[in-house]
């Protein structure tokens, strides 16, 4: 049975920018599983109500629904077995509930101030509208203002990639030789970004931007073929 997942699109519904979608594409393609992709947007919370969500993704496996990205990248793990693991075993999934805790906060987080006065020129009028009044009464301050200090904020933003940056200087992915379920993690948030804005969160010398690279041209280019700016 075919899979299914909402995943959130702007005005443009062929180009998906949540970091948690891209999270779940990253690994339906690493497991080698098809799945229907199916558009979805802030303001079209009726279309997931019926599985007891508010945000995507949702996945639907048959009359199977699991929302989360963490709790899916479980149910595929588990679910199929058969197909190349996500964790590589139980010490490998319990390092990657850290990062998926860790990337929250430092990757989405750190990421959100410095693009966020470019995403609502991604959406459609009814989201937009959405998305500026929910997320300034957030932040206390216009989208513009948030934005504003992003030339400097993006400093304190590479810094905090220093435990990253060290680890890519000794091998090529957080997974070690090849990517996995850690790696999708971090990697969503900078496809996120680079699906939505022209800002250049990394310098072309930096090993987090070659190992950005290498994920772009993972599984046949999914993810620099989906469309972005090219940053």
């Amino acid at each position: 049975m075919t899979l299914k997942l909402f995943e959130l699109v702007g005005a443009d519904a062929t180009r998906p920018f949540s970091p948690y979608c891209w999270r779940i594409r990253m690994a339906l393609a690493h497991k080698g599983l098809a799945a229907e992709t199916i558009p979805w947007r802030f303001t079209e919370t009726s279309a997931i109500a019926p599985y007891s969500s508010e945000k995507v993704p949702v996945l639907l496996d048959g009359d199977k629904s699991v929302c989360d990205s963490w709790a899916i990248a479980n149910y595929l793990e588990d679910t199929y077995p058969d197909r190349p693991s996500l964790f590589g075993g139980d010490g490998g999934r319990a390092m990657a509930r850290m990062l998926n805790a860790w990337g929250d906060p430092a990757i989405v987080g750190g990421i959100f101030p410095l693009i966020i006065a470019d995403i609502v020129q991604r959406l459609g009028p009814d989201d937009a509208a959405y998305f500026r009044k929910s997320r300034e009464a957030r932040f206390g301050k216009t989208l513009e203002e948030i934005a504003s200090t992003r030339d400097s904020a993006v400093e304190g933003f590479r810094k905090s990639l220093d435990p990253l940056r060290l680890t890519l200087k000794t091998q090529p992915f957080i997974g070690g030789a090849a990517p996995n379920y850690a790696d999708y993690i971090v990697f969503g948030g900078f496809q996120w970004a680079r699906a939505v804005s022209d800002f250049a969160l990394l310098k072309p010398d930096d090993p987090v931007h070659a190992w950005r690279d290498r994920l772009l041209d993972a599984f046949g280019g999914l993810a620099r073929n989906s469309g972005g700016y090219p940053v």
